[in-house]
């Protein structure tokens, strides 16, 4: 059964988090320049998604039983990741909203895989600062979550 919620986030420092949320969520030697590129640093039990703005976006995050099917030409960007949710709760929040206070939600615990795909970046860029303020110019992010054993980190699709 998939469940999904509708979040506003505030993409401080141009990216969101993702994580165990059990864990510190320490990324400081995750974002390297090829995470930089790819708008994804990766930790074992958290992930830093990189966010075409530095302002408000839209997520859905939506937690599925089993590998969705590949829609990425509906989207921008979009990247894979594994992500160790010890416990079974899943933390989704803007890099310095504070911990205690995030949307938490309900997974298998132990591996799941984390795929982000973005979308309306161009129109995001474009308005900048102000991209917030209308559902036309915000930054969308879809973050989809289901259980399966450790693979890789992978762009799916890349923007440029």
């Amino acid at each position: 059964m998939t469940k999904t919620a509708e979040l506003t986030l505030f993409a401080d420092y141009f990216q969101l988090h993702v994580s165990d949320a059990d864990s510190d969520g320490d990324l400081s030697d995750a974002w390297t320049p090829q995470a930089v590129a790819d708008h994804l640093a990766v930790a074992r039990d958290a992930l830093g998604i990189g966010t075409a703005v530095n302002v408000h976006v839209s997520v859905t995050v939506a937690l599925l039983p089993q590998e969705p099917d590949d829609d990425s030409s509906e989207f921008d960007h979009v990247v894979e990741a594994s992500l160790d949710v010890s416990r079974g709760r899943l933390s989704v929040q803007g890099c310095t909203d504070y911990a205690p206070e995030a949307a938490a939600f309900e997974v298998l615990p132990g591996w799941n895989r984390v795929r982000v795909s973005r979308s309306n970046l161009a129109r995001a860029i474009e308005a900048d600062v102000d991209s917030d303020e209308h559902l036309a110019t915000t930054e969308k992010v879809r973050i989809e979550v289901w259980p399966t054993p450790e693979a890789p980190s992978k762009v799916i699709k890349r923007w440029t």
